[in-house]
């Protein structure tokens, strides 16, 4: 639960915090802090951070300051508010966005955070999306989140096809044909094709990125690139 705390946007403090009050109930910083293993100081300034997100509030007993959750469904509530803050402001940004948007060719994303960005940019192209190199990490890193990217490409209807480079089984993914080439030209580097872009992705545990290139004639050569390298692939893995 931990991890989908954090991704909807909790610390890993503030996720650990309030999934022990909701277990605790309401409870001290003595209580809490043996029970996260935090220090009180942290434990009081996690709090705070709670209380401010709307996720926790507290009670005084014989002057003694009880901590508590809030009912978890205000998590699903805190999201759909701001999602309408966002959308109040989103006429302004895209108008901002769309007078600088042709002069970038090249863009670097880093982190889990960055990755996600370049997937849901493949999301708003449309289109098919070709995957050469897929790795099996990319759904190690992103597990929580690939589950709901797959679940809406699907309902867009935005095919994929994708190569993986493992011998291992391979993995059912929605909307997708997939195929395999041998082991021996793994790498941890993938390669997206979409639209008019290719996305260049590092997938690793300590330093995941992507470099994003805007280009049409960059991406219809990796295009029959890719059409080249699905007519040598199989559909089986023990194929090879």
């Amino acid at each position: 639960m931990r991890e989908q705390l954090r991704e909807v946007g909790l610390t890993d403090n503030e996720a650990k915090m309030y999934l022990a009050l909701l277990e605790l109930g309401p409870s001290n910083a003595g209580l809490i802090s043996r029970k996260v293993g935090m220090h009180r100081r942290v434990v009081y300034d996690t709090a705070y951070r709670l209380i401010k997100k709307g996720l926790a509030g507290y009670i005084l007993r014989n002057n003694v300051r009880l901590f508590q959750a809030v009912d978890p469904k205000r998590l699903k509530e805190i999201i759909e508010e701001r999602g309408k803050v966002i959308d109040e402001a989103m006429p302004q940004m895209l108008d901002l966005y769309s007078k600088t948007k042709e002069k970038e060719e090249t863009n670097f994303y880093k982190g889990r955070n960055g990755l996600k960005t370049v997937f849901e940019d493949q999301l708003s192209q449309g289109g098919e999306i070709l995957i050469l190199g897929a790795s099996p990490l990319a759904y190690e890193l992103l597990q929580f989140y690939f589950h709901w990217f797959d679940k809406r490409r699907a309902e867009k209807k935005i095919k994929a096809r994708i190569i993986f480079n493992k011998k291992d089984s391979l993995p059912k993914i929605p909307y997708a044909d997939i195929r395999v080439l041998p082991e021996k030209y793994s790498s941890p580097l993938a390669v997206n094709i979409y639209g008019d872009k290719i996305a260049l992705i590092l997938w690793s545990k300590s330093n995941p990125f992507a470099v994003v290139i805007k280009n049409d004639e960059m991406a219809e050569g990796y295009r029959k690139y890719f059409e080249l390298l699905w007519k040598t692939s199989r559909k089986d893995p023990a194929a090879f």
